[in-house]
């Protein structure tokens, strides 16, 4: 993660529930940095080599850091983005989105 963000190996890689990490301060790179931000119906835009998807916020919360169950396989093209709470090493942000076209659909 020092370099790039990371994936949850257990998770999937272009369909279900992709899990993902990164840093978000004190690192020299910090992609997640502004993810505190997102809202409910802000846009993810995720991209895997030329594999691309956009997903729509449905919660941006605070869980406890052994609360894997959010990573957890889901029926809906799903993305869960984690990383620290500044100052709170017991909790981590957790951010999921689901895939804009089953929204619409």
């Amino acid at each position: 993660m020092n370099e790039y963000v990371g994936h949850f190996e257990e998770t999937s890689i272009k369909s279900g529930n992709i899990g993902l990490a990164a840093h978000n301060r004190g690192y020299p790179v910090n992609y997640f940095e502004n993810i505190k931000k997102l809202k409910k119906g802000d846009k993810i835009i995720y991209k895997y080599y030329e594999f691309e998807k956009t997903y729509i916020v449905s919660q941006n919360i605070i869980i406890v850091d052994t609360d894997w169950s959010y990573l957890e396989q889901t029926e809906e093209n799903t993305i869960t983005l984690i990383t620290c709470v500044e100052n709170e090493p017991s909790y981590r942000r957790c951010i999921q989105a689901i895939e804009e076209q089953e929204i619409q659909d």
